[in-house]
């Protein structure tokens, strides 16, 4: 049933959550919830709560990994300091290094091989790089004081083509390398190409290397063995998609030009506005229980993000991976099998007007949306392109066309509305989703803070490349060509004809390990051997 316009208004002006300081609102208004709805949630956000809290004073709630989660103190160490005071300590020290060591590289007290530094190259995977990704985007611009470039996929072609983008300047290029475990073999796989890029043109890559990894892993042994630039601690309390803020996102955002104090100041006061426990006051509580009213607690529809806001496009990305991976869980805490999860899309509006808005308007509807819009067009006054109407107001327009569009299509629809994109706003923002997903996964039991899925495919590509192995050696003492079914077979693995066809054609394609396909009438009959 549609609500009459003043009935709308109304609601608006009754579920809005609002913070001035903040330059934030949060409109649920238009989520075709009942208004009882709250009320028989709140015994279940009341938990959820009283589990957070218990998070932030440090209990070990990973209970998989047996660790705490931190990633709240990273903004505001006192709160660590009652039961974890060196770890207070410690973040305060990490912070003042890395704005210590950036006034040096800005400063020109440390240079690279061919000069003063004007580049950054992140190395990282995963939230490694998709936070650091997220805040140049968002908030840089072109008189930054570093440029930033990324590693963030074992990709070849893509490592080729950064390496060609930076180009003569590689020797004034500073390499971040990102890996708490020190052993993630995309990040190691980009660092030695990075190594090998800096070699060919004799550059001693140690000299322009920096760690952020946990104290005395793998990747921390070598980086002080080799005399690296800096090293940054990465510790087991923070997790790849909640690291943002700490040296992982601070450092190249630092790098970059971006006021990462006022980042900070924006996620602490985020934090303050939602950790208090009265629901109607609390912006992340209130998002966690549209999801799950939304999703039916169960993830049935998915999570369309659309910022109206060119910066704010990766926003949808970098959430992508902070939901999926928190939620997505195939059992609950208790073992019981639930396949949670909520999947997560998006660009930019208006640009999505003229993509998938289409099907959001008139296809399945298995969705729900959440607009984030930002009152501020630009710095300065903008050009009229109609009378009294710029190309800020058009983008306005749109927004609330389609919210309007969408709406009369009975579609669930959240709205947040930004002053400005700022460092202390975009703090804002990141502080606010992981909240929400921390107070989802607790109303609908899972564990938010591990990633067994992604482990589980690590596990599987290193038997893929174990395979690979194998089938090289007998490839290279063949006399003859062999099938893929023939070379699986005679690796021990005869159930792996298919991974071992994969693999096969792969290498045929490449020069690297001078491997040849006879093609055959089918892949079956398809043969390979040495060149």
């Amino acid at each position: 049933m549609q609500l009459s316009g003043e009935q709308l208004w109304q609601r608006y002006r009754e579920y809005l959550i609002s913070d001035e300081d903040l330059g934030f609102a949060l409109d649920v208004s238009r989520v075709h919830f009942k208004d009882d709805f709250l009320k028989k949630m709140t015994p279940a956000m009341e938990a959820a709560f009283k589990a957070m809290d218990d998070l932030e004073r440090g209990s070990i709630v990973n209970l998989d990994e047996n660790r705490m989660v931190g990633h709240y103190w990273l903004r505001n160490p006192s709160l660590a300091v009652s039961s974890h005071p060196e770890i207070a300590r410690e973040i305060q020290a990490t912070n003042a290094a890395i704005l210590k060591f950036v006034g040096a590289i800005h400063s020109g007290a440390h240079v690279g091989a061919t000069g003063k530094f004007k580049n950054v190259l992140h190395i990282g995977i995963g939230g490694s790089a998709l936070g650091p990704q997220f805040l140049d985007d968002a908030l840089g611009n072109s008189d930054d004081k570093l440029r930033m470039y990324f590693f963030d996929n074992t990709d070849p072609d893509g490592i080729d083509r950064t390496i060609q983008q930076i180009g003569d300047e590689l020797g004034q290029t500073l390499i971040t390398v990102v890996s708490k475990s020190g052993g993630t073999q995309e990040t190691r796989n980009g660092m030695i190409e990075a190594r090998l890029a800096c070699e060919r043109r004799g550059i001693n890559f140690s000299q322009q290397a920096v760690a952020i990894t946990q104290a005395n892993s793998k990747l921390d042994q070598q980086a002080k063995s080799e005399n690296w630039l800096a090293r940054f601690p990465l510790w087991d309390w923070v997790g790849g998609r909640t690291s943002i803020t700490s040296a992982v996102g601070l450092l190249p955002a630092a790098l970059q030009g971006i006021d990462i104090t006022a980042l900070l100041q924006g996620a602490a006061d985020m934090d303050t506005l939602t950790r208090t426990h009265d629901l109607r006051a609390n912006p992340a509580a209130m998002l966690a229980m549209m999801w799950f009213h939304c999703t039916a607690g169960r993830g049935a529809r998915d999570m369309v993000i659309l910022p109206y806001k060119d910066r704010m496009m990766l926003f949808s990305k970098y959430l992508q991976q902070l939901v999926m991976e928190s939620l997505g869980k195939e059992y609950s805490r208790s073992n019981r099998l639930v396949r949670q999860g909520i999947a997560v899309y998006g660009n930019k509006g208006s640009t999505d007007q003229h993509a998938y808005v289409q099907q959001l308007r008139e296809g399945v509807p298995n969705f729900f949306v959440t607009f984030i819009q930002v009152l501020k067009d630009r710095v300065g006054a903008s050009a009229q392109v109609e009378t009294n109407v710029t190309t800020g107001d058009y983008l306005h327009g749109f927004w609330q066309g389609t919210r309007r569009a969408l709406y009369d299509n009975d579609t669930d629809l959240i709205s947040i509305i930004l002053d400005d994109v700022t460092p202390h706003s975009v703090g804002a923002m990141i502080a606010l989703y992981e909240r929400a997903v921390g107070l989802y996964a607790e109303l609908i039991n899972v564990n938010a803070y591990h990633q067994p899925g992604v482990e589980a495919g690590k596990k599987a590509a290193q038997e893929v490349l174990n395979l690979q192995l194998k089938l090289l050696q007998h490839l290279r003492s063949a006399h003859a060509p062999l099938t893929a079914a023939d070379l699986a077979a005679a690796s021990g693995s005869p159930a792996e004809s298919e991974t071992a066809y994969h693999i096969l054609r792969h290498m045929a394609a490449n020069p690297d390990h001078g491997i040849r396909r006879w093609a055959g009438d089918n892949p079956a009959a398809d043969r390979f051997g040495p060149l």
